[in-house]
């Protein structure tokens, strides 16, 4: 899928090297918010856990040829409940230049035209400020706090719950 400067589409074995040297250069943009996969194990491992029906891991490219970042759907439930968890990240350099926001908006887009979805949910650390304003540019609403919430570099951390419905896309 493609929109403007960027596109998106599923991961796959064939992105591995070009993942693990982006996880590898953008190090210090992720910590402490994300521990991206960063051994052609771990990376393999990612992959399988997002596998359809219950994740989708898209790949954001810049020019089809520079992976920009990361937009995982995951925890995808479907019947009366029609919701997913969204989850993503950047890489050096591609951080804070708008493309993270157009490859989000075609996630969701898809995520609720496509797949049918309900509502997607982000959560995502009270401290991490580029990451709240996107969401929030994209119609994203504060729903709540979580204590302790998601273990991430060996620590339990505290998040916001963002999250938007199909009808206010």
């Amino acid at each position: 899928m493609t929109a403007g400067r960027v596109s998106i589409r599923p991961g796959n074995l064939d992105d591995q090297e070009q993942f693990l040297a982006a996880v590898e250069r953008s190090r210090g943009l992720h910590h402490p918010w994300v521990q991206a996969p960063a051994t052609p194990e771990a990376y393999r491992d990612y992959l399988s856990k997002h596998q359809e029906p219950r994740g989708v891991p898209f790949f954001v490219w810049l020019e089809r040829t520079e992976l920009v970042g990361i937009i995982n759907l995951s925890e995808i439930v479907e019947g009366c409940f029609r919701s997913a968890y969204l989850g993503y990240y950047a890489f050096t350099p591609h951080a804070g230049r708008g493309f993270m926001k157009d490859g989000l908006a075609q996630v969701i887009t898809h995520a609720f035209k496509v797949m049918k979805l309900h509502r997607l949910e982000a959560n995502i650390q009270p401290g991490n400020a580029p990451s709240k304003a996107l969401v929030k540019t994209l119609g994203f609403r504060r729903e709540g706090f979580s204590p302790r919430y998601l273990k991430i570099n060996g620590r339990w951390r505290d998040h916001e719950r963002w999250a938007i419905l199909s009808e206010d896309w």
